[in-house]
């Protein structure tokens, strides 16, 4: 994590009123929603190319996919067992077998009444037959061997078209198999190769540089000395960015120093449709991130109506989005679900760019800030939701992180959550 708001909680408020006087928050700040729109007018989505299948897990598809063949293809057994003229198959018939049809078999033998030819389930159905009989409703059961019995006897007479899977059951040729829009996991995937595709157009996924600062910083497995801390901010965001389904181009950690700021935001825009850099971003004296990017280009600092994560800064530059987080860990992530996450999905072609939300009754009440919206980990079952952390809302408080289970998102305008209170929780699994 990076340290430059290290240390300087925000305290909630005295609770007084249940709701705050409406200009509580003062012309200064920023609502998220004006954040929010501001940052998802530049989010535009990313151009479209062409990938196989297997590398197109998470990804946007960015054009229909038509079936090039009904499905199934072909009348196909659903069964292992036996196919037969139905009206010969009554219980207690004894069949001859004269064929046998196994899945991929481009066979289609005849037989007569009184016969019936062993079939494997996914095996073409003889254009003679109209039913299939499962092994288990005959006397020879479900043993099975390389070779057919020479007789069966039938114990139970099956339907018409009985464990048949007709062709076109599922859906006929030119249909829509996968519509433009889609996130595309596994099951979608199945749909596409099954209509006959290799290869399909998608939305580019964002490719993103993380940027984190501070002189304080140290490898999380070095010893740190008076004044330093181990670097945590680079670490999460590399990993919700990648668990995003982003192409994370590189992770950094550079010192409070102007020059080594320019020059790494320079290498990662050259690479990276977005940059998100942490700590630096308030008012301090040694705040590198707002010292060196304010102004530049179309990028500006606001103060967000919310805790944690009230200094923000965003703009573009030179076509890459540059995310200006703050510093310390509850913010960032805070900072990563409301505004980094639903960006970089618009990019990505996602229509749904949010996390689900749910409604839980807060088990305890806890303080709110005046005049902020809070955004507060938590931990949360079918009915009641609570803080993840004991020791309040502060945006350092890091070992909140590991237990939550959704962020609560408690209005500006109310001041305390009592017990048995309605609370909105953004889910994060």
């Amino acid at each position: 994590m990076s340290g430059h708001e290290h240390g300087q909680r925000e305290h909630p408020h005295e609770h007084g009123q249940h709701q705050h006087d409406a200009c509580a928050t003062g012309p200064q700040l920023t609502s998220i929603d004006e954040h929010r729109e501001r940052i998802l007018a530049e989010a535009r989505v990313l151009p479209t190319h062409s990938v196989v299948l297997r590398d197109a897990l998470g990804l946007v598809l960015a054009e229909d996919v038509q079936n090039r063949w009904p499905v199934p293809l072909f009348d196909n057994s659903a069964m292992d067992g036996y196919a037969v003229h139905r009206d010969d198959a009554v219980a207690g018939a004894r069949l001859r077998i004269v064929a046998d049809v196994a899945a991929g078999s481009a066979e289609d033998p005849s037989f007569g009444v009184g016969e019936a030819v062993r079939i494997m389930t996914g095996a073409p159905v003889p254009s003679a037959a109209d039913a299939i009989v499962p092994l288990e409703n005959t006397d020879i059961g479900t043993s099975i061997s390389e070779t057919p019995p020479e007789f069966i006897t039938i114990t139970e007479q099956p339907h018409a078209s009985a464990h048949i899977r007709r062709k076109a059951s599922d859906a006929e040729a030119g249909s829509i198999a996968v519509s433009a829009g889609a996130e595309l996991g596994a099951w979608q995937l199945s749909s596409i190769a099954a209509a006959g595709y290799a290869t399909i157009s998608v939305h580019r996924r964002p490719r993103v540089a993380v940027i984190s600062t501070g002189s304080e910083l140290i490898d999380p497995a070095a010893t740190p000395a008076r004044g330093q801390i181990p670097e945590s901010n680079s670490i999460l965001l590399s990993a919700a960015l990648r668990a995003s389904g982003v192409e994370v181009t590189s992770s950094t950690t550079v010192p409070d120093d102007n020059d080594a700021l320019r020059a790494a935001v320079d290498e990662a825009r050259a690479v990276s449709d977005a940059i998100v850099l942490t700590g630096g971003a308030s008012v301090g004296a040694f705040d590198v991130v707002k010292a060196v990017l304010d102004g530049t280009a179309s990028i500006r600092f606001d103060r967000v109506a919310m805790q944690p994560g009230k200094p923000q800064g965003f703009g573009v530059l030179d076509n890459t989005l540059v995310f200006c987080l703050p510093g310390n860990p509850v913010s960032v992530a805070a900072s990563f679900e409301m505004f980094v996450r639903p960006a970089l999905r618009a990019m990505a072609g996602h229509a749904d760019i949010d996390r689900p939300r749910v409604t839980r009754a807060a088990a305890i009440g806890w303080r709110t800030p005046a005049g902020r919206a809070q955004i507060l980990p938590v931990i949360f079952n079918d009915q009641i939701v609570q803080p993840a952390s004991h020791g309040g809302s502060g945006s350092h408080l890091v070992s909140s992180l590991a237990d939550a289970e959704g962020l609560a998102i408690v209005a500006a305008d109310i001041d305390h959550v009592d017990e048995g209170d309605a609370v909105t929780v953004m889910v994060l699994s």
